[in-house]
Order: C-alpha cells, then structure tokens, then sequence
C-alpha cells in the first residue's frame, strides 16, 4: 500500500452490503466481487496502512477475510457482512478495530475474546483494587464520550467471587470490549473517516493498554499453534 492514501470508502460500498444482506450467495459475491475490492476492501488495506504509524506498534495491520467459518455454526450463509481490520498483539490482549458494513462505520478496541488464562488474569486484575478500579475509570471514561461495552456476561457471579465484591459486574465478563459506531453519511466516502477512527482509537487507548498490561497474549492459543 505505499504511495496509496486512504480517500474514504467507495460509493457503493454500503449498496454492496445492503445486497449482501438479501442475497448471502456465491452468485451474488462472485457478480459483485469488484465492487467489494475496489470500494471496500482496498480503501480498508489504505486505511489501516495510515494508521499504522501510530498504532501498528500494537501489532501488524489485518483485514480480516470475507469468507465466514461456518463449518461448526448453524448459520450457513458464506459470507460476512462486515469488513473488518484490526491491529492486536493477540486475540483478547487488546486490539484497534475498524469495520464496514451496511450500518456504517463501527470501531473498537478491548478484549474481544479471552482464553481460560486470559479470562484468569483479567479476573486477578479486576479482582486488585488498583488495577481493578483502574479498568472501571476508564471505562466510565469511553460510556461519558459515548461508548457503548458490550461483551458476554455470566448471569450469576464467577465461581470463587464473594456476590458482593464492588466490582462484580466486570467479574462476571468472560470478554468484554468498547465499540462505537457512525451511520452511512457522506463522511464514509471522504477522507474524514480517517480522521474518525484515528480519534476513536485514541480514546481507546488507555483500555488496550490496559488489557495488554494485565490480561496479555493467550498462552493456551500459542500452544495450539
């Protein structure tokens, strides 16, 4: 991507996923596929690679692939409707996402999924009342700039926490992620959403940090390699 600047994403990128969405088919992908490089995919790598000065020391740029995995889910459709990129250390320590999708310009950071020695630590360090309240600080930070935390919970309290502990609701995560969004409007197709992501991923910063710090790269997903 050297010598290619990001100028927003393309007019019918939005149009693209809007038919994703009514027809989830290889047809429909294969008729469209140059629409998708062009207008989605390629403004993605131009994105990403502007930002990559100042946030790919969390880790290398990533488009994710278009293709989903559905060998195990009982969703069939073959294809995501969302374009994604990301810059992580490794799943759950951490990571700056940017998607696209019908909906528009979503970005993201946190802990998207975490391991059992993941999950682990993140538990000791909510658990320690200094690393603990820190985590609430900023997250209350990101809901007051309008953030919304989003994650899978347990419905009851984790195994080994007494239910009164002052920070239970972050105990109950078994991941827990920040994530912030913009509708299709004309800032989608202009260099603006740079500028977009660029600010979002700063606000983020402190809770990748903070994830990086205390909750790291997943040892168990290393061995499994």
């Amino acid at each position: 991507m050297l010598g290619v600047t990001f100028q927003g994403f393309g007019e019918h990128a939005v149009d693209f996923y809007d038919g994703l969405l009514a027809d989830n088919s290889k047809p429909y992908w294969e008729d469209n596929k140059h629409i998708y490089s062009s207008d989605v995919l390629a403004p993605m790598r131009a994105l990403l690679a502007e930002l990559e000065p100042e946030f790919g020391g969390f880790g290398q740029p990533k488009v994710f692939r278009p293709h989903r995995d559905v060998r195990f889910s009982r969703d069939k459709h073959p294809y995501k409707i969302q374009c994604g990129g990301v810059m992580e250390q490794g799943r759950g320590a951490g990571a700056y996402y940017v998607a696209v999708s019908a909906e528009g310009l979503l970005v993201g950071g946190g802990c998207f999924h975490l391991e059992p020695d993941q999950l682990a630590r993140f538990r000791a360090a909510v658990e320690e009342e200094r690393r603990g309240e820190a985590l609430e600080r900023i997250l209350g930070t990101l809901r007051k700039a309008g953030w919304e935390i989003r994650g899978e919970q347990l419905k009851t309290k984790p195994r080994g926490y007494p239910a009164e502990h002052p920070r239970i609701d972050l105990l109950r995560y078994r991941s827990v992620y920040a994530v912030r969004q913009w509708a299709p409007d004309d800032a989608l197709h202009e260099r603006a959403s740079l500028d977009r992501v660029r600010k979002a991923w700063r606000q983020v910063r402190a809770f990748n940090e903070w994830a990086a710090d205390h909750v790291g790269v997943s040892e168990e997903s290393r061995a499994r390699r």
